[in-house]
């Protein structure tokens, strides 16, 4: 069904105890039946709204023309339109305020930017694919996919709404003026129901902007987005079959695999960023009912238990938040907290984020119970530890798409290990269902053969381009290093994965 819907819950619960449709009460009184209670989910809140881009420190406009959104990606994103394409269409973006669900399954509400493409050219008119799009990890509650002025929905709105795609970019609960206190992060049910309510409210109101959505539905998302997306696929073929029929799904560099990325982390090889993820990964599982702690204090050191479950996102960055003392700097555990990986020794030291006990307890769980001992059943484990129980509800290893997916990230990623993207394709591989339709790129593959060799040759001369300048300026070849690792996931292998995520969701037959 498109568009919002009432869902009456039925009342045979309540019927039963008054013995049929209608009743007495005391002294012969009718008692009328309940009133049906209305779902609220996928429910517009009001009408979109308009959204004017700033072109100037003194203009803007409510359409932004072709011209007016390269002079933009040229200028903020990585590479530009060398690597977006020229934008083709005129777009005009709106948001939109939706009924969807909280952790616990309690109305709220959301926002979602709607980006809508125009123009003469054949390509922004008519019935145009649909894209849902799923944002990657903002610490911030001010994060708003409507703000073209920041570098991701800028680049969405370039690679996909200049060429021709209605894009619904759902900023989630937690953000874009969200009353919620917290953000469910990597809660996959949660996670996937926030994505479907906005496309549900999109839908109704799409007459009213303007866009001619035709029957093609396009999921996609980047980093936390590609768990997300991936997530929303998920729930869209198992779930909702008779609502949505998805032509296909390109999530990027995701961490979909998260009984496999807890079990690194703890085991000696943090992530870059975990300081920021754990406490929100942890938050949304405590706020979702799995009981993971009984106090901060269980988990977090002193220093920083205090309020952690409230800090993210909030207001501030997260340097900003490491210079105001209210976390560390990527330090996890304690210095002496053993094992420790080669080459990841920053993540231990004296001012850490995770107690030793609590480490100790996962590690104990891990030995016991240990996951992915195989390709084909990585999830054929039972963790009695909370949080290690909570990874794997939210892990994704768990059925086979029916529609063609596309993978890509690279395997130098430090914030998202690649291990993510790799141990799913395993996966679904394993499960040797007949018509999976997988392609998987690893834009760091440095092989002289084989496919998206163009691609893959010019993420490596901007990998190098990047080093070079960083080098020529400082004169230091570690900080060259380290610019290339700063810039690594969000600023060089994004926008070479969209491009080719777009190739894949253009190419993919209607289904």
């Amino acid at each position: 069904m498109r568009g919002a819907r009432l869902v009456l819950i039925p009342l045979m619960l309540l019927l039963a105890s008054c013995g049929g449709g209608s009743s007495s009460g005391p002294g012969g009184t009718v008692v009328a039946p309940a009133t049906p209670v209305v779902q609220l989910r996928g429910l517009a809140i009001g009408g979109a709204t308009l959204v004017p881009v700033a072109v100037s420190s003194s203009a803007t406009v409510s359409t932004l023309d072709p011209a007016a959104l390269k002079t933009l990606v040229d200028a903020g994103t990585t590479a530009g339109s060398a690597v977006t394409g020229t934008p083709t269409c005129a777009i005009t973006t709106y948001t939109l305020k939706y009924h969807t669900i909280d952790s616990a399954g309690a109305d709220t509400s959301a926002n979602t930017a709607i980006i809508v493409p125009s123009g003469t050219n054949p390509v922004c008119q008519g019935g145009r694919p649909v894209l849902l799009y799923a944002h990657g990890t903002s610490v911030q509650k001010s994060t708003d996919m409507a703000n073209l002025s920041a570098t991701e929905p800028r680049l969405i709105a370039a690679m996909f709404a200049a060429q021709g795609y209605i894009v619904v970019a759902p900023n989630y609960v937690g953000y874009a003026g969200s009353t919620a206190g917290y953000h469910p992060y990597l809660d996959a049910q949660q996670q996937s129901s926030d994505m479907i309510d906005a496309l549900r409210a999109a839908r109704s109101i799409f007459g009213s902007i303007g866009a001619g959505a035709s029957s093609r539905l396009m999921v996609t998302g980047y980093s936390q987005g590609g768990f997300v997306a991936l997530a929303t696929q998920r729930a869209m073929q198992t779930q909702y079959a008779s609502e949505f029929k998805v032509t296909a799904a390109a999530p990027l560099s995701g961490p979909y695999a998260l009984t496999l990325f807890g079990d690194t982390i703890f085991n000696g090889a943090p992530s870059t960023g975990s300081a920021g993820f754990i406490p929100m990964l942890i938050t949304a599982g405590q706020r979702a009912g799995a009981n993971l702690y009984t106090s901060t204090s269980d988990i977090y050191e002193a220093r920083y238990a205090t309020g952690i479950d409230t800090l993210l996102p909030g207001t501030q960055g997260l340097g900003d938040l490491v210079a105001a003392g209210k976390l560390p700097n990527d330090v996890l555990f304690a210095a002496d907290s053993l094992p420790q990986a080669a080459g990841y020794a920053s993540f231990f030291g004296a001012d850490h984020l995770i107690k030793t006990s609590y480490r100790d307890a996962y590690l104990a769980d891990l030995k016991a119970n240990p996951c992915n001992a195989s390709s084909a059943t990585p999830l054929n484990c039972a963790p009695a530890q909370s949080l290690r129980k909570w990874l794997l509800k939210n892990d994704l290893r768990t059925y086979t798409p029916n529609v063609p997916l596309f993978l890509c990230g690279g395997d130098e990623d430090p914030l998202v290990p690649y291990a993510n993207t790799t141990s799913t394709a395993a996966y679904f591989r394993a499960q040797s269902a007949s018509g999976l339709q997988l392609t998987v790129l690893n834009v760091d593959d440095a092989s002289l053969t084989g496919p998206f060799l163009t691609t893959r040759a010019e993420f490596a001369a901007a990998k190098e381009l990047l080093r070079r300048t960083t080098l020529n300026q400082t004169g230091s070849a570690a900080a060259a290093d380290q610019a290339v690792k700063d810039a690594y996931h969000a600023g060089l292998v994004a926008p070479f994965c969209l491009r080719e995520a777009r190739a894949f969701l253009d190419s993919a037959p209607s289904q």
